[in-house]
């Protein structure tokens, strides 16, 4: 009865903790403005959720391209360090809006979401690079 007892208050405690850190996590929906600082201060792993042919077609610089639509996409999002802030975009914030769901449900700690995406990035004069 003890062993049982206790076990019960491990399992409590850790399905606590992770509800916590799950209600912790936030998505914060940034301006071009805020994502160019971000990325000026190189405070944020820059994510890219297009398809290869989208983000070859021009991406914003240091950003690495994990496609939303890939089927392994959950194995490539799970290799990255939930503890660090990440950014993501997409071309107008559809997809990205459900990566970053995705990704605080995943565990990530602090998630931001370009609003308007690459679009709005082109459309405010920011550089582009092509591959």
């Amino acid at each position: 009865m003890k062993y049982l007892l206790t076990s019960l208050v491990i399992i409590s405690f850790f399905t606590i903790s992770s509800c916590r850190d799950i209600e912790d996590a936030t998505i914060e929906h940034i301006t071009v403005e805020e994502m160019d600082s971000l990325i000026k201060m190189s405070k944020v792993e820059l994510i890219d959720v297009r398809t290869p042919e989208e983000y070859a077609s021009g991406f914003i610089e240091g950003a690495v391209n994990i496609n939303y639509e890939d089927e392994n996409f959950e194995d490539l999002i799970a290799k990255l360090d939930k503890s660090k802030p990440v950014a993501v975009y997409c071309g107008r914030g559809y997809r990205s809006s459900k990566c970053s769901r995705y990704m605080k449900k995943a565990g990530f700690t602090k998630i931001y979401d370009l609003d308007g995406g690459i679009t709005q990035w082109k459309f405010k004069g920011k550089t582009t690079i092509k591959k």
